[in-house]
């Protein structure tokens, strides 16, 4: 658990003048230096104890940790940066419109990426006065990570106070205040287009960010279940946005080219789950007609409301479903 701090370390001497003027008067011995030295050491560890902590709040009731639990926990919370700005107070202010945004964040694993990435972009959301509210979907079984039911779950848990949703990676963060993250009325919005993301630039990527209202989502049946591992279920997405008749729209008038998004992710840190078992290298490939909302299997185990750097998220802790006969790569053999 870390605390946040706005005090500046001030570090006490007794005014022992005697003292004092016999250890800075006279001779410069090897003692005399490894004082020094060792009083700028402890002055330095202490300052940036104070300045660089993070304060993830608690939650009602129950330790906010036990949704994120991970072996790479306490290695995450050591590397996690110092909050650059103190998020705004906003998140739902009617005033700001009528249309509310779920921000929906698939994750497993990620936990220093999420301290980052969930104060950044509740300030981002606040100063383009976007109602919103982040949902955390955290896969806590022991499946390989499938995006899309995620990204289902989050949907099915957003609530009746959100109109439409946004499907975010929790590594890309938008670095152009111009962007659009407003309700996508004519069609779902692609932020993250192939000529503004900073990996893929193929014409049919809807990756990254792709924002929807619930009735386009819902139309598609949502994202297929069958994609276990990593890729391949945004491009069968595109498929299900064109059988279901909804025109993509992008960003337009954008000058930023790739430098567009900062793009979080370490591979040395997070390796991507590339494999391809069984069948999976033939199926990856085909378009699944009737997976969706409708064959969506899982079971919520916690709802946590956590606050991080004082941006507030909601973390869903969810257990996928697989249907080993189905798709028998959803586990390692």
């Amino acid at each position: 658990m870390m605390y946040s701090s706005r005090r500046k370390p001030v570090l006490y001497f007794k005014e022992d003048r005697s003292l004092l003027s016999r250890f800075f008067t006279g001779k410069c011995t090897v003692f005399k230096l490894f004082g020094l030295c060792l009083l700028l050491v402890v002055g330095s560890l202490l300052w940036l104890q104070l300045s660089c902590s993070g304060d993830l709040g608690h939650s009602t009731g129950q330790a906010e940790g036990r949704a994120l639990q991970h072996p790479a926990q306490a290695q995450a919370q050591a590397q996690q940066p110092c909050p650059h700005d103190k998020p705004t107070p906003g998140q739902d202010n009617p005033a700001w419109g009528p249309h509310k945004m779920a921000l929906i964040i698939p994750f497993r694993e990620r936990f220093e990426e999420l301290l980052v990435f969930v104060p950044f972009m509740h300030n981002f959301l606040n100063k383009k006065r976007i109602r919103h509210k982040i949902l955390v979907i955290n896969q806590v079984d022991h499946y390989r990570f499938n995006r899309a039911s995620l990204i289902n779950v989050g949907y099915l848990e957003s609530g009746n106070d959100t109109d439409y949703v946004a499907m975010h990676d929790v590594d890309l963060l938008p670095m152009n205040e111009a962007l659009d993250y407003g309700f996508p009325e004519e069609g779902p919005f692609h932020v993250a287009s192939p000529e503004l993301h900073p990996l893929y630039h193929y014409k049919t990527y809807v990756g990254g960010i792709l924002l929807l209202t619930k009735q386009h989502y819902q139309m598609c049946n949502g994202m297929s279940n069958r994609f276990w591992g990593w890729g391949r279920e945004d491009d069968e997405f595109f498929r299900r946005l064109k059988t279901a008749g909804l025109q993509l729209f992008r960003p337009n008038g954008i000058k930023t080219g790739y430098k567009t998004f900062r793009h979080i992710h370490d591979p040395a840190w997070r390796k991507r789950d590339q494999k391809r078992i069984a069948a999976q290298k033939q199926e990856q490939f085909k378009v699944d007609p009737t997976g969706g909302l409708t064959t969506l299997r899982y079971t919520l185990e916690a709802r946590q409301e956590l606050s991080i750097s004082g941006a507030p998220c909601t973390v869903l802790s969810a257990k996928l479903e697989c249907d080993l006969d189905e798709t028998p790569w959803c586990q390692f053999s």
